[in-house]
């Protein structure tokens, strides 16, 4: 929101105020000076040296109450004319520090008192709205209640400074000042080019040999993702200055700051700083991974197994009202289901949600149901409080269980092997057998990773309908 905005938005209420303090001002002062005027009149009339001295004694007395009472007034409207003028509506540049690291990323708040609200930037899309917030006597409160996570923070010479973070984490610190254009780097106008994509060359905790890594540049501006096979950052923005790619990602949630640094011999190293830990990584480009033999990206079709696909998969888990729902329930016989793992907690289930529950309504009626299995941790299980935000926020209308915490992911899930991505999705059939699944999910950063992954399941699902169709009436 640009500075013209801001001054014509709360203009005439301002401006009221001003008049109205203005004419309080002048109204007290003229009622003092009506009592001034009464006694100088006084003093004329009265004769005699005692009779003099008091009423001149008097005048003195009222005249200085005139001017003390006038300069209060003032003092007051000046006062609160400048308290009035105090706002957070606008782009602000902030940062949030994670592990001592300082990650920047812009946020956009606007309203007053107590109907503030704001958003996040992944890339140029606002994204993460608040749900509520309130900006009162230079103190500002946000919360996000599918992160359970509040923002809270004191203005002062047009700096907020504060802290972000929910009550079972520790939070972060969080600072911002107003988004000034004319300070945006532009970046090296001889920035290399680095788009397209990348494998970056790692040992995860998952298994995992190598990342993807999606760049897209213009100029010496870059929009880019890490994608692993649970699921991307983010888009990581940022520009190329004094030999390096500064990049960084915080919507509410995923903290990362990245340093790419072009090499000689064609490849590149990236510092990666997140909420974890910060890491030193090689990339390539894949054709020369496959040169050097290394692996690729682990595909998420087939980083989770089950151990006996000739048993139907199961489940039983009550639902947020506490019905226990089961796999052998009517209402799942002789359909296409997706057996979703879950939890309110993790992003990548943040940016899978909205993909389920547009499947759902398009495909429900054919026969297809979609059931989450969210996992969370202990403080959650007693309130369901983020979880409950989270289904209202994506209007999800797939029946939603309660699975225990993420820690009981194997042992509640058994019959699984390799089961450690979140999200991670079975897709069952009408016979309840699981056909094939899906580890990990990703969002638009990922750019054609994520349109082909997105086609891929749509496919999926109208042949496992078809087919059922088939057998249905008999077909082989």
């Amino acid at each position: 929101m640009d500075s013209e905005v801001e001054r014509d938005g709360g203009g005439d209420a301002l401006w009221n105020l001003a008049l109205v303090t203005m004419s309080m001002c002048m109204i007290a002062y003229m009622c003092l000076l009506s009592k001034v005027l009464s006694a100088c009149d006084t003093r004329q009339a009265v004769k005699g040296g005692g009779a003099y001295k008091y009423t001149k004694d008097s005048f003195m007395h009222i005249a200085s109450s005139a001017k003390l009472a006038a300069a209060t007034v003032l003092a007051i409207f000046v006062i609160t004319l400048f308290a009035s003028g105090q706002s957070v509506e606008g782009t602000w540049d902030a940062t949030v520090t994670v592990n001592n690291v300082s990650i920047p990323f812009r946020i956009e708040i606007d309203g007053a008192g107590a109907d503030v609200h704001s958003y996040f930037f992944n890339g140029a899309d606002r994204v993460n709205p608040s749900n509520s917030g309130t900006f009162q006597n230079g103190s500002l409160v946000l919360t996000f209640d599918s992160y359970a996570t509040k923002l809270e923070a004191t203005l002062t010479d047009g700096v907020l400074t504060g802290t972000y973070g929910g009550s079972s984490g520790s939070a972060y610190a969080f600072q911002a000042k107003r988004h000034d254009p004319s300070l945006v780097a532009t970046g090296d106008p001889h920035a290399p080019d680095i788009s397209g994509l990348w494998e970056i060359q790692v040992k995860s905790p998952k298994g995992e040999s190598a990342w993807h890594f999606v760049v897209n540049q213009t100029g010496a501006k870059i929009d880019a993702a890490i994608l692993r096979v649970d699921g991307d950052t983010g888009i990581l923005s940022g520009n190329f200055k004094k030999g390096r790619f500064i990049l960084s990602h915080f919507t509410g949630e995923r903290p990362f700051y990245v340093e790419v640094t072009p090499q000689s011999d064609g490849s590149l190293q990236l510092q990666i700083a997140g909420f974890h830990d910060t890491q030193t990584l090689p990339a390539l480009r894949p054709a020369e991974a496959r040169a050097r033999n290394l692996a690729p990206p682990d595909d998420p079709t087939q980083h989770t197994r089950v151990k006996d696909p000739a048993q139907p998969l199961r489940f039983s888990f009550p639902d947020v009202t506490g019905r226990v729902v089961s796999s052998t329930d009517d209402r799942f016989q002789g359909k296409v289901v997706l057996v979703n793992i879950t939890g309110s907690w993790c992003p990548n289930c943040h940016d899978e949600a909205p993909f389920l529950e547009e499947l759902y309504r398009k495909y429900h009626g054919l026969g297809l149901e979609i059931v989450a299995l969210d996992f969370e941790p202990a403080a959650q299980l007693k309130s369901l409080s983020r979880v409950e935000a989270f289904i209202k926020r994506y209007g999800i209308e797939y029946t939603y269980l309660i699975a225990g915490e993420p820690s009981q992911l194997n042992e509640k899930i058994p019959q699984a092997e390799n089961l450690n991505a979140w999200p991670t999705t079975f897709f069952v059939g009408r016979n309840g057998l699981v056909r094939s699944i899906h580890a990990g999910f990703t969002s638009h950063a990922s750019g054609e990773l994520d349109s082909r992954l997105k086609d891929s399941v749509r496919t999926e699902i109208a042949q496992l309908l078809s087919e059922n169709v088939r057998v249905a009436k008999g077909g082989n």
